[in-house]
């Protein structure tokens, strides 16, 4: 039987919606990641899993949750860990430069997401941490669902939350016909209907427990799914089919040549990006895309004299590093090249630098850059060895 879409909706905003609340948590008890192991920053320092209203350590929620935007939670928890070694107090991620918080989020990706922690710890020292809303969304690289999870997970507030889980796991259960980001609004009224007001630490946990391992994108298990016999998508018998996407784009390929420049002293040139962008104030070495009918030589050359200023002879190649990003493809060809003359000057970029090749790993880099990286001191250590 095929359960209209308009009668699940109603049983959102509806007694209904007390049920499926309570049906969720019967289910997260039994099978939800409570694991100290798993998520360390929802539990008490003496490892219990906390009781309701009894408040969680506020550093650690919010740093988790901007690590978990874009981001999962297995790539997430040793990020974390290595973090609150570093820094474990919103006092000494206040007092740290942004290099050095920079170099902690090194291969997180999203990098910017490092730099407004770090604006925003400056602005709570000696502060009281936000207990509402929109004292969380006043700062700096905090969303609606970002706040939602911090107020939820450190203070067990009332407040929903609307990460890619919770769409989906919404969109399959109502068979909602158009994509989530249209209908944001809507989405958010059906998380807070479902919301359990006496336990939204709780709730809000097996909610995305719930997207993460069972309500899956490509393979979801609905046998073991506590919402099956209330779900659209489910009746359908092709949960598959929701949520409903637009048709996708092709990601635009680009050709980038990238320059490793040596000079006489051994010193390797790098460059700092402008602070913009998914990798704003990232270290890189310099280079650019490849235009129509140009060799990848001519490219580095060329990007090289409009971005520093220098001349360069182009040698060997190092390195050909594919890499994807949400929006584009790139492949990096990468070739060593001896300085010539120019002072180096930061046309397009921040700041550049000549570094000594075994101090490159003290600079955040991104990390397509990790193998340009090993491929030169590989290449260095197998001269020196000749």
């Amino acid at each position: 039987m095929v359960v209209p879409q308009r009668l699940v909706m109603s049983q959102l905003v509806s007694g209904s919606a007390q049920a499926l609340s309570q049906a969720l948590l019967a289910w997260w008890h039994d099978h939800g990641r409570i694991d100290p192991a798993l998520k360390p920053w929802m539990f008490t320092k003496d490892g219990r899993w906390p009781a309701p209203h009894e408040p969680l350590c506020v550093f650690e929620c919010w740093i988790a949750e901007v690590m978990l935007q874009q981001t999962q939670l297995r790539v997430v928890l040793p990020y974390w860990q290595n973090w609150m070694k570093v820094f474990p107090s919103v006092d000494a991620l206040a007092a740290a430069s942004l290099e050095q918080v920079r170099l902690q989020w090194q291969g997180l990706g999203y990098y910017s997401r490092a730099r407004r922690l770090h604006e925003a710890a400056q602005q709570l020292v000696g502060r009281p941490w936000p207990s509402d809303l929109e004292g969380w969304l006043a700062l700096p690289g905090i969303g609606r669902t970002t706040a939602g999870g911090i107020l939820s997970s450190a203070f067990d507030a009332p407040v929903p939350i609307l990460d890619g889980n919770v769409k989906r796991v919404l969109a399959r259960l109502t068979a909602h016909p158009r994509p989530p980001a249209r209908d944001d609004a809507q989405f958010w009224s059906w998380s807070e209907a479902l919301l359990d007001p006496d336990r939204p630490r709780d709730f809000n946990q097996a909610l995305m427990d719930l997207g993460a391992t069972v309500c899956t994108p490509r393979a979801p298990s609905c046998e073991r799914c506590p919402w099956r016999l209330h779900c659209a998508a489910y009746a359908s018998g092709d949960p598959c089919r929701w949520p409903v996407t637009d048709a996708p784009k092709p990601l635009p390929f680009q050709v980038i040549g990238v320059g490793v420049v040596l000079n006489a002293a051994g010193e390797v040139l790098i460059d700092q990006r402008l602070e913009e962008g998914l990798l704003g104030g990232m270290w890189e070495f310099p280079g650019g895309k490849q235009e129509l009918g140009e060799t990848i030589e001519t490219c580095i050359v060329r990007e090289l004299k409009e971005e520093l200023g220098i001349a360069v002879t182009v040698g060997d190649e190092l390195i050909t590093v594919e890499h994807a990003y949400s929006h584009k493809k790139l492949r990096f060809v990468v070739h060593l090249c001896a300085w010539e003359a120019g002072e180096p000057q930061p046309l397009a970029s921040q700041q550049v630098r000549w570094v000594m090749p075994d101090q490159l790993r003290d600079y955040p880099f991104p990390a397509a850059n990790a193998r340009i990286i090993e491929a030169l001191l590989g290449r260095l250590q197998g001269q020196s060895q000749a």
